[in-house]
């Protein structure tokens, strides 16, 4: 990972990981996590933390419960919170933000946040792989960063999902689907 670099962990929250189907394996997802986020500790690289959160008058959804998706991640919630085993850490070089959307880019100041960081490559891991993490990928893409995601570290709304998922930003960009065994 090059100095240029920032981790995006997009909503490992108790919600999602507890709905992920058991083919998706979100125990290992989550472990995989801790090992994404600690490498980029180690090498004191920006990690972005994001919580997709909707207020408890479910005003704030738009089209998103059209599909299959049902009432999720309310305020205040413990299903809004982070996996215990994922914790933010006050050092300096970890930031936490909430979106109401899919994508980290839409209405959040992300971008803002990266080009203050003189950040040009996103490593991406969370959930869910064919909803909010390929939203945020098709948008770094046209906002001109490279991403590479984590695919031991994402999870999707089932394997199927997953896969198609990764393959369409690896459409995107070659190369940018990689193993954990690849970070270093």
């Amino acid at each position: 990972m090059e100095k240029d670099s920032a981790l995006i962990v997009i909503d490992i929250q108790n919600q999602f990981v507890n709905d992920l189907p058991e083919e998706m394996n979100g125990n290992s997802v989550v472990k995989n996590a801790v090992k994404v986020i600690d490498s980029f500790r180690k090498q004191k690289l920006p990690v972005i933390f994001f919580r997709e959160v909707h207020r408890k008058q479910v005003v704030d959804f738009g089209r998103e419960l059209d599909g299959d998706e049902k009432i999720h991640c309310i305020e205040g919630t413990k299903a809004a919170d982070y996996h215990p085993l994922i914790v933010p850490e006050d050092n300096g070089k970890e930031f936490e933000m909430i979106k109401r959307r899919y994508s980290c880019f839409f209405h959040t100041d992300l971008d803002l946040l990266l080009k203050g960081l003189g950040v040009k490559k996103l490593y991406v891991i969370g959930l869910l792989t064919d909803v909010c993490v390929h939203y945020t990928c098709a948008d770094a893409h046209q906002n001109d960063y490279f991403v590479k995601v984590v695919r031991e570290a994402a999870g999707g709304s089932s394997l199927k999902a997953h896969d198609a998922a990764l393959e369409a930003i690896e459409y995107l960009q070659h190369g940018s689907v990689i193993s954990i065994n690849q970070l270093n």
